[in-house]
């Protein structure tokens, strides 16, 4: 049954609440407003927020890489979800390559053209069909730039999913394509399709029926006339993967596609899934992997006119539906590769196998460098591997920010932490921010549970972490003592286990809740909700069987030839459960067969609230309202009913009536979360399987608010510490921080104007950097965040951001016309501006040409006490005020007297520092004007005379400034080389004092105190120079009528 509305998707439904054909569900009538709304602020009006990748950089699934013949760093590779990325340097680094120009991020298959290594073309849509965490694709790329650019391809865009591209080995513009067809129903496009113009039209050469389609295309290396396909007849159903049929078998064709003729001798009858491979060296050895009761490894050595079985061993052909990949060795007939759970090598013929070591198992794909076989490269779960030993040795996987995540959860801790289940892998609970360059990958652990996981914890005490795994599987991670033990409500084996038989049926991600009433309470949901009050100790089913239960879609997981029971279609299950935040006996349940349930009562009573007439669907999520405890959106959907429609609802009556509020999505995008802003009534966000939206009027209209977020499955989103927070399928984690904008852009007005927008409290501490580092996911921005909206400029506006604190004294300020060696430039632009206040005041002044004086600590002011401060902005004639809050790190909590303690000695120690620098300023202003005096009265009539005096002055100069600073230093090793200045010695102090918020030391008020002993002969010989040694040589030198030194004014006198 098809859920399509019979009207376009841009039109809300107002009228009843789907306006579908086999959907009527009941809604409230509205009054017709007599005044019509506003329309909803434009968000492209914030282009210029940035979503940051906080990681985990470990890899995600990838099911396809190519490498560069004569190139053996360059080596491409697609994930599943994130899109196409690239190595330079053997694996030792990813980059994305395509990121705002794939409009979806599933990539099924690559293939560089052999004639032209600037040509590759990328099929869209993942092969292996799995039931969870995928995702599918829209057609065929190209580049012909070696990535740079990319160009979506006409024709093949509903192909849904592509297992392999094949470009001719002397025409890039020669190219077939494998298109598998969606896992979940019949779909248009399947088959073997070729081009003769680079992709600008298609021909279809091979098809088989609506639900067989090719998993596999290969060439014979020596005639590319001769290709071999291997059709696969299959489907996926919510409660069932089926892989096998009539239609799968092998075809060839010797004519380049024209025609094509069925391989059958000595293979079996029923066959499922196949790989098959040609040898480059003895071309009329074809090998295939085949799914059937008699299954293995065949081999032919006619070119495929017989086939024999070599291999039976079950490890090679396990779990076909998701791997079966065979690769023939290119310069050895007899070696041979068959791609599954681990990568498995033969040197005999396919008569034994070695199983080669792995950095991550799960294989999908290996390519192998025809001119070197001991160069592999790898796509498997856990990303893309090189390897230069045959596979003895691997490039590493932790480089890769291409995790498939199913939720997000979040705790309070600051820096707040954020965890889930990461497909492939185990669970991960990480910070969002650390001390240091970036987020590495020592900064994550698991969190319990497993791949599949939801986590749960008490957010304000997240020692005991609760995260289920497929199959029932829940565990309490102690973080304390890092152990983890099974709190499972019945334990039980359920792999291979019919759910028909089982006593309970656990979704693959069965949901997990913690009250946010009383943090001892944990919800777990099967096809029942258990409730445990004693960290899982015990267990107690609160409701009666909340699915549909339907009978005949429980039992065995997959079929005819292959079972599938890791869980993943265990159907009829509860797949979100919410709790309210206004009252904890109010419990909303949404199942995996679209039913919604609440209780009101604890679970005494239940209710089916599911909308008329939807038919069985994916409930993804429920959110209750933080505004209206009556009031809850929900996300609805049924791509594994092969339909992409998307579907939001809303209900304000505990679900009795029901709203679908689609305006602005796409049809073909289905959405995954939405989420109500908790301080924003009508503000939603929504996360769909391209990306991220923004609603400010309820869900009546949503906007893209993609930025700089590649296009990929939206699986979760949170709102917290006034940050964004989302999971993504493939991407990993990505913040948003500071949504002050988003939450202010009604309140501005539309910006026509100068906006300054209500900047975040902001804690004051030392947090690493916020750069972008490889291999490390980049830390969130330290200090306040201020954002601004800007007028149309001219090159001649003005502008200027001061600071300034509770006596309205400026503290800071930023300037479109500071000099760069002044510090504190001010860049904007017309449009929306964002600039970082590092919650420090004015540095002291520097001084050019010597190290460490205008770099480094020399260049930053202190940090402001904790308070209210002032942002005043200035553009033109027009000025913009705002408070921000800056508090102290709650990790700390000094105390004020602490606080003042610091800022006093900080003040005196800068003070001291800015009177060096600006003493060495007017010292060496002196020595130069002496120099040019000396120089120009050379030769001269008692120029003798003048130059002895110069002489004796600059030697004066020179040996006070060596004391003050040390100007050799070129350097950072040089602080071991030379002698450090007195100005240094401030300035380590200084360190030492703003690096923390421990109170002043003894030792460090000492240490000032020694300092400024030392100081005052050199303040007492700096006064003597100016107030003597420059008057006696003006005096040598007026009577000669040359000009006196003049010495510079200061901002004030010498103490």
């Amino acid at each position: 049954m098809s859920l399509r509305p019979s009207f376009r998707l841009g039109i809300v439904a107002t009228l009843s609440l789907l306006a579908l054909p086999s959907v009527a569900v009941a809604q409230r009538n509205r009054p017709t407003p007599s005044v019509a709304p506003a329309p909803p602020p434009d968000v492209n009006l914030l282009n210029g927020l940035a979503w940051r990748n906080v990681g985990p950089f470990r890899g995600g699934r990838a099911t396809t890489i190519t490498g560069v013949p004569g190139q053996p760093l360059v080596y491409y590779m697609g994930a599943t979800g994130g899109g196409i990325w690239k190595t330079d340097d053997a694996g030792a680094n990813w980059r994305p390559i395509a990121d705002g120009q794939l409009k979806m991020g599933s990539v099924g298959a690559l293939a560089l053209a052999p004639d032209d290594p600037n040509v590759l073309y990328a099929g869209m849509g993942e092969a292996p069909v799995r039931g969870v965490s995928s995702s599918w694709g829209n057609g065929i790329y190209k580049t012909t730039d070696a990535g740079k650019t990319w160009n979506h391809l006409p024709g093949l865009r509903e192909s849904r999913t592509i297992a392999r591209v094949i470009v001719h080995p002397k025409n890039s513009d020669l190219v077939y394509v494998a298109v598998q067809g969606s896992r979940w129903g019949p779909s248009r496009d399947r088959g073997v399709h070729r081009s003769l113009d680079g992709g600008k039209t298609w021909k279809l050469l091979l098809t088989g029926d609506s639900l067989t389609g090719p998993s596999e295309l290969t060439m014979d290396p020596t005639n590319p006339r001769v290709l071999y396909a291997s059709m696969w007849d299959h489907q996926r159903l919510p409660w069932y993967v089926r892989s096998g049929g009539p239609g799968s078998g092998i075809w060839k064709t010797t004519d380049g596609g024209d025609t094509w003729t069925r391989l059958t001798k000595g293979l079996p009858g029923l066959m499922g899934k196949i790989g098959v491979a040609v040898s480059a060296t003895l071309p009329s050895r074809v090998w295939a992997i085949v799914e059937a009761e008699q299954g293995g490894l065949y081999r032919s050595d006619d070119g495929g006119d017989s086939w024999r079985l070599v291999n039976s061993d079950r490890v090679l052909h396990a779990r076909p539906w998701y791997y079966m990949r065979v690769t023939a060795d290119p310069t050895n007939a007899d070696v041979v590769y068959v791609i599954n759970a681990p990568v498995m090598k033969s040197i005999d013929g396919g008569k034994s196998f070695t199983t080669l070591p792995d950095v991550h198992g799960d294989n999908h794909d290996l390519w192998i460098n025809p001119a070197n076989p001991m160069n592999l490269a790898k796509a498997d779960d856990g990303g893309a591997a090189i390897s230069f030993t045959g596979g003895v040795t691997w490039s590493s996987i932790m480089n890769q920010p291409t995790a498939q995540f199913y939720r997000v959860s979040v705790d309070s801790q600051y820096p707040y932490w954020l965890y889930s289940g990461q497909q492939d892998n185990s669970s991960v609970a990480m910070p969002n921010a650390v001390m240091g360059p970036g987020i590495g990958n020592e900064e994550f652990h698991s969190a319990g549970g497993c791949e599949s996981a939801h986590v749960a914890f008490d957010v304000a005490n997240p020692r005991y972490l609760y995260g289920n795994c497929y199959g029932g599987i829940i565990s309490e991670y102690d973080r304390v003592l890092k152990t983890d033990r099974n709190v499972m409500a019945y334990p039980y084996l359920g792999l291979a286990e019919p759910s028909n038989l089982t006593k309970y049926r656990w979704n693959w991600s069965s949901p997990i809740v913690t009250s946010s009433h009383d943090r001892k309470v944990i919800y777990h949901g099967s096809n029942v909700v258990f409730r445990s009050a004693d960290r899982g100790q015990s267990w107690v089913a609160i409701s009666p069987d909340l699915t549909r239960n339907d009978r005949t879609k429980q039992g065995a997981g997959g079929g005819p030839i292959t079972n599938e029971g890791a869980g993943g279609e265990v159907y009829g299950a509860l797949y979100y459960l919410a709790e309210s935040p206004h009252d904890a006996s109010v419990l909303w349940a949404g199942t995996d067969d679209g039913l919604v349930q609440v209780t009101r009562d604890g679970g005494t009573t239940w209710n089916n609230v599911t909308p008329k007439g939807l038919p069985e669907s994916l409930i993804n999520m429920i959110e209750v309202s933080t505004f209206d405890p009556a009031t809850a959106f929900m996300a609805v959907s049924r791509h594994k009913w092969n339909d992409n429609t998307p579907h939001v609802f809303k209900t304000t009556d505990y679900g009795a009536s029901w709203t679908r509020l689609v305006t602005g999505f796409q049809d073909g995008d289905p959405v995954r979360v939405v989420r109500e802003d908790p301080t924003v009534r009508n503000l939603l966000y929504a996360g769909t399987e391209t990306g991220f939206f923004v609603s400010y009027d309820g869900g009546l209209a949503w906007q893209r608010l993609q930025l700089n977020l590649p296009h990929v499955p939206v699986t979760d989103i949170r709102v917290h510490q006034d940050d964004l927070v989302i999971a993504t399928e493939g991407r990993a984690f990505w913040i948003l921080d500071d949504i002050a904008p988003i939450r202010n852009l009604i309140a501005a007005g539309g910006t026509t104007g100068l906006t300054l927008f209500q900047p975040r409290t902001t804690v004051r501490t030392e947090l690493g950097s916020n750069g972008t580092v490889p291999g490390m996911g980049k830390n969130a921005p330290q200090g306040a965040l201020i954002s601004f909206w800007a007028p149309t400029l001219d090159t001649a506006t003005i502008a200027k951001l001061e600071i300034l604190d509770a006596q309205n004294a400026v503290v800071r300020t930023f300037a479109t016309d500071a000099k760069p060696a002044e510090g504190g430039k001010l860049t904007i632009k017309s449009g929306f501006n964002r600039v970082i206040w590092d919650l420090r005041r004015e540095p002291p002044t520097r001084l050019a040409g010597v190290f460490g004086a205008e770099a480094g600590t020399a260049t930053t002011g202190y940090r402001v006490a904790p308070g209210r401060y002032q942002v005043r902005l200035t553009i033109g004639k027009e000025i913009a005020t705002k408070s921000v809050d800056v508090v102290a790190d709650p990790r700390t909590n000094p105390s004020p007297a602490d606080i003042r303690g610091q800022q006093e000695a900080l003040a005196r120690a800068y003070e001291r520092i800015d009177e060096i620098h600006r003493r060495i300023i007017t010292l060496r202003s002196i020595r130069d004007q002496v120099k040019a005096l000396t120089d120009r009265t050379t030769g001269q009539p008692d120029g003798d005379s003048v130059a002895t005096a110069g002489r004796a002055l600059t030697a004066a100069i020179d040996s006070v400034e060596g004391v003050m600073i040390n100007a050799r230093a070129r350097t950072f090793q040089d602080v071991i080389n030379f002698r450090n200045g007195l100005n240094d010695q401030y300035l380590n102090l200084v360190a030492a004092i703003d690096g923390t918020d421990a109170p002043v030391t003894v030792g460090m008020r000492t240490r000032f105190d020694d300092l400024e002993k030392e100081w005052a002969p050199i303040a007492a010989r700096v006064r003597q120079i100016i107030g003597g040694d420059v008057e006696r040589f003006n005096a040598t030198i007026r009577a000669r009528n040359v000009p006196a030194v003049i010495v510079p004014k200061n901002r004030e006198p010498i103490p």
